[in-house]
Parts: structure tokens; C-alpha cells; sequence
């Protein structure tokens, strides 16, 4: 196996804490008696370990081997792979060298490890071959993933040679792209050793646009503005402002669900992150996918001065914004910036024309996003509209609509007024206690 791996050229770039690298070492060891029995039996040890984990993590069942390389296969960020997920593979000697390796990878789905378990005495490689999860698999976070990893893996296994797994793969790549933007829809942003890394976020959520109640023309105008922005046609940076509790995060959130199928990602950054918008966008600009970049509750106090960062990428900076990106921003400030009667200590007055250049800095930031959506707290009306559209959700809460509404009047006077979240938070309250009977 070990001189196997060692032949592969483009999926071959691994570390050494790698199951395939691993596995590897342990056979070619084996094989030439430098390890002893006891030293090999506890390295197959960790490798199991390290398949179980992983199982365990997205819901893999029975072959954690060839779910664990068709993982491999579908994260491993390479020139082919990386191609692929842009543009339907030519005929070139490059698919020839992809052929050679994906052999390599049929031979290893059907490893034998019988004889090596023969040798020291274990079972364990044979059971991670048949191995059945516990619990329900509706359970795992990464159910999508999971389903995705484990019907590629069965239709790799079956493959009838090296051409079959190239078709395969080549297929998953341009759907589903490769790297963790194939697996997952959003992600969190931190700062590594090496730069910008992108953390997924398995439990976003299912909720999508239907499910906000009210709020037509804000949802369409974001329906319309992201609908091009994936078609490829001209599309606005987006500002969401209004009211706490009317559903601007909301909003943004239901698109991955939306139109994730379509290629869209939604990147979440905070406002201490903003120094990394550059390197951030630098590492999006050439995937093949379309990202917003989302900043929710976007708000600065008069003395900060992180929105700079944020000016100069959306506009004025050196090097323009790629045309797979956009930001949208959710903030209850439709300025964004904490103005103060300060900031009119530098007021112009000529011809009749006021002018602040303070003011104008503060001002130029909302300026930059090209559409401004306003969600406005609902009026008595609208609020008793979307207490009846959320109870009608819930079969188990009996009461009449006198009742609900009564109820729904007492909630929101102890729970900070009327708003689309107050009114959910009512229909969960009032949900749990009917699920309790």
C-alpha cells in the first residue's frame, strides 16, 4: 500500500498524520519486520481511531475505509480538482495522470486486510468494513455531507475501472465543487497560522424565505438582487436596516437555503475580522462559486474605525472587488455610524449649501451599499397576522383565535413589544407547553 500511495501524483500531496499515509506505513513496515507486532498492532489502533472519529462526525455506516477515501477524494484541493469545479475537463495528458491515480485508489477501496490482520491478531480493519453506527443518523449535524459522501462512495466502489471513477468524480466536482465549499453552504472566518481559514457551520438552520412571515417586497427586492448576482448579471452590496426582532438576519440566512444548490456561500466575518476582508476575498476571488459576505448587526461607534477596512473593499481600494462576491450587512442603524452634534463642528457654509466633511465620512459607508432595505417593526395588525401564520404551523396548540391573540397581547407586553421574533418566541412558548400535554 505504502509504495501505492507513495505513486500517487496529483492526490498525493498529504502530511503524515494523513489514515492513507498512515495505513501505508503500517503495511511496508510490516512487510519488512522493522516494526514489532505490538508497535504495529497499536498504530492500526489509531488509525481506527481516526476512522471512527470521522465516522462518527458525519454520520459514515458501513465501509469507513471507502467513506474515508472518497472523503479524501472530494476535499483534496489540487490543480484537476480545482479545474473541474470551474470547467468541464478537456482531453489532455492531465486526465491521463488522474486515471493512474484514481487506479490506485480502486485497488486501495478493495484492500485486503485479512493477511494483516492474521498477522497480529486483530479484527478490527475487517469490522470498520462492516460497520453499523449507533444511534439515528438523523441525529448527525452533517446529515447532507454525510448522505453525499456515502452515495458517491457506493457508486466509486462499484466502478469497473479507472474511466468509471474519473466520470464519477469529474460529475461531483462540477455539481458540488471541491474542498470544504463542496460540503457546506456557510462558514464562519478565523485567523491560523496560515492565513485566512474558513470554518463550516453544520447547523445553520433549514429556515427559508416562505418562512418569514410578512415582509413581501424586502424579501423580493433580496430575491431580485441576489437572483442576478448568481445569474452573473450586475448585482448591489445589500444593507438590511430597521427595527430589532423584524427578520433582516433572518432574511440573509434563509438565501444559502434558497440557492445554495445554485453555487451560492455565505461567508459570516465580524467586525473585528474586517483587517481580513483582503486576504479573505483574495482566497474566494478564483472559486468557482458565488459568496456573499455577511456581517450581521454592522454598527460602529463614533471613536472605531474598523469601517475603513471595510470602505476600502467596497470601494477605492487599489484592487477592485471580484464580480463573485458581494456583502450584505444587517444593521438596526441605517447609517451604521454613531453620529454626534460633533461632527458638525466642521460645518461649510457656502452658496446655501451645508456641508460637514465628518458627517460626509460617516455617511459614505451606507452610501456604498447600492440597496437599502428597510424592515420596520409591525404594526398590531401585521403582528396578530404573523401569530396566526405561526400557529397555523403548530397543529398542536389549541386554542381559538380570541385566545391566541389575548395570549399573544400578554406575551409581547412582558417581552419587549411587537415584532416578528417576539411573536415566534410566543408560538415556541406556547408549542412547548401543548407538546408537554
Amino acid at each position: 500500500m505504502q509504495d501505492a500511495v507513495m505513486d500517487l501524483l496529483l492526490y498525493g500531496e498529504m502530511t503524515q498524520e494523513e489514515v492513507l499515509w498512515r495505513m501505508g506505513g503500517i503495511i511496508q513496515d510490516w512487510k519488512s519486520g522493522e516494526a514489532t507486532k505490538q508497535q504495529l498492532v497499536h498504530r492500526v489502533y489509531r488509525v481506527v481511531k481516526q476512522l471512527l472519529d470521522l465516522g462518527t462526525t458525519y454520520g459514515f455506516d458501513e465501509n469507513l475505509w471507502q467513506d474515508y477515501l472518497t472523503f479524501y477524494l472530494i476535499t483534496n484541493e489540487n490543480s484537476f480538482s480545482l479545474t473541474c469545479e470551474r470547467t468541464k475537463p478537456q482531453s489532455g495528458s492531465i486526465n491521463a495522470l488522474v486515471k493512474a491515480d484514481l487506479e490506485v485508489f480502486r485497488q486501495l477501496y478493495h484492500y485486503d486486510f485479512s493477511a494483516l490482520e492474521q498477522a497480529l491478531g486483530i479484527t478490527c480493519l475487517t469490522e470498520i468494513t462492516h460497520y453499523h453506527a449507533i444511534g439515528k443518523r438523523e441525529q448527525v449535524y452533517h446529515k447532507t455531507v454525510s448522505s453525499r459522501v456515502r452515495r458517491l462512495s457506493r457508486a466509486l466502489a462499484a466502478a469497473k475501472n479507472a474511466e468509471e471513477m474519473f466520470d464519477l468524480l469529474t460529475q461531483y466536482y462540477q455539481e458540488e465543487g471541491v474542498g470544504i465549499f463542496g460540503l457546506y453552504r456557510a462558514f464562519h472566518v478565523e485567523e491560523g497560522p496560515e492565513g485566512v481559514q474558513f470554518l463550516p457551520v453544520s447547523n445553520a438552520g433549514q429556515n427559508r424565505l416562505s418562512d418569514l412571515v410578512g415582509y413581501e417586497s424586502q424579501k423580493q427586492q433580496l430575491r431580485e438582487n441576489t437572483e442576478a448576482f448568481l445569474a452573473g448579471r450586475t448585482a448591489n452590496n445589500v444593507l438590511l436596516y430597521g427595527d430589532s426582532g423584524t427578520g433582516k438576519s433572518s432574511s440573509v440566512k434563509a438565501l444559502m437555503n434558497e440557492y445554495g444548490d445554485q453555487g451560492m456561500r455565505l461567508i459570516e466575518i465580524y467586525k473585528h475580522q474586517f483587517r481580513l476582508l483582503s486576504p479573505l476575498i483574495a482566497k474566494l476571488k478564483k472559486r468557482n462559486y458565488r459568496f456573499i459576505i455577511y456581517m450581521d448587526d454592522l454598527s460602529f461607534e463614533a471613536d472605531e474605525v474598523e469601517y475603513k477596512f471595510l470602505k476600502a473593499v467596497m470601494e477605492g481600494g487599489v484592487e477592485t472587488k471580484p464580480d463573485n462576491i458581494l456583502l450584505y450587512a444587517t444593521s438596526n442603524r441605517r447609517h451604521l455610524i454613531k453620529e454626534t452634534w460633533n461632527d458638525r463642528n466642521d460645518m461649510e457654509f457656502q452658496n446655501e449649501i451645508h456641508r460637514s466633511d465628518t458627517m460626509e465620512e460617516k455617511l459614505s459607508l451606507a452610501a456604498r451599499f447600492g440597496i437599502l432595505i428597510g424592515y420596520t417593526s409591525p404594526n398590531r395588525k401585521e403582528f396578530y397576522d404573523i401569530v396566526e401564520t405561526l400557529a397555523s404551523r403548530h397543529p398542536e396548540i389549541q386554542l381559538s383565535k380570541e385566545e391566541l391573540l389575548a395570549e399573544a397581547n400578554r406575551w409581547e407586553l412582558r417581552h419587549g413589544g411587537v415584532s416578528g421574533r417576539t411573536a415566534q418566541q410566543f408560538i415556541n412558548a406556547l408549542a412547548g407547553k401543548a407538546e408537554k400535554k
